[in-house]
């Protein structure tokens, strides 16, 4: 082999070795899997931004919109905030709650919706029980080396009866909450609301 062979096989065969290790770690990064669609609706009991406990079978009879979101007051999330605050009145004329939840603490919800003019329930699962039974848990790499444990961006509609009937899954902020009015639309027709 030659010196300029060696000198780029070196940087592919570390490339290869790292996306093999990557394949070996990933597994380990996601917590739990996820329920899927037809599934009952995992129950919980989790505190709000008002440090008031609100569970799911609370909202039976009506739809939910449970969405994961990473952290409160970073740019993707606060848009995909503001979207569901902006469109909510829509969501009430479909008799649909939206239940945003984040391993964040009551205390930053609190601001965060102050902040932010938030008026639906933000949910402080600082325990991971919910981020993880509902398989958004996730290990987040940071920049500076650390790792930080966050839900990721996904979202479950659920249906009066308590069934999971969509799951949107690493959404993009800016659409999402217009990807889901569409989905609840749909889902509302075929289902006789």
């Amino acid at each position: 082999m030659t010196l300029s062979r060696s000198k780029t096989a070196r940087p592919l065969l570390i490339a290869l070795g790292a996306f093999a290790a990557l394949l070996l770690v990933l597994p380990l990064i996601h917590a739990a899997d996820m329920p899927a669609e037809g599934s009952k609706a995992p129950d919980f009991t989790l505190n709000s931004q008002e440090g008031t406990s609100v569970s799911l079978h609370d909202y039976k009879g009506k739809w939910v919109v449970l969405y994961f979101y990473p952290k409160d007051m970073t740019t993707g999330c606060t848009i995909e905030a503001h979207n569901f605050q902006r469109d909510l009145s829509q969501y009430e004329q479909k008799d649909t709650v939206i239940l945003g939840v984040s391993v964040d603490p009551v205390d930053s919800h609190k601001q965060f919706c102050t902040k932010e003019g938030l008026t639906f329930k933000l949910l402080a699962d600082t325990e991971h029980d919910v981020t993880t039974k509902y398989g958004t848990l996730m290990t987040y790499n940071m920049q500076n080396g650390a790792s930080m444990q966050a839900a990721e961006r996904d979202t479950f509609i659920i249906n009066p009866q308590g069934v999971i009937v969509k799951v949107f899954t690493k959404v993009k902020p800016q659409t999402h909450s217009e990807d889901v009015l569409a989905a609840l639309t749909a889902l509302q027709s075929g289902a006789g609301k």
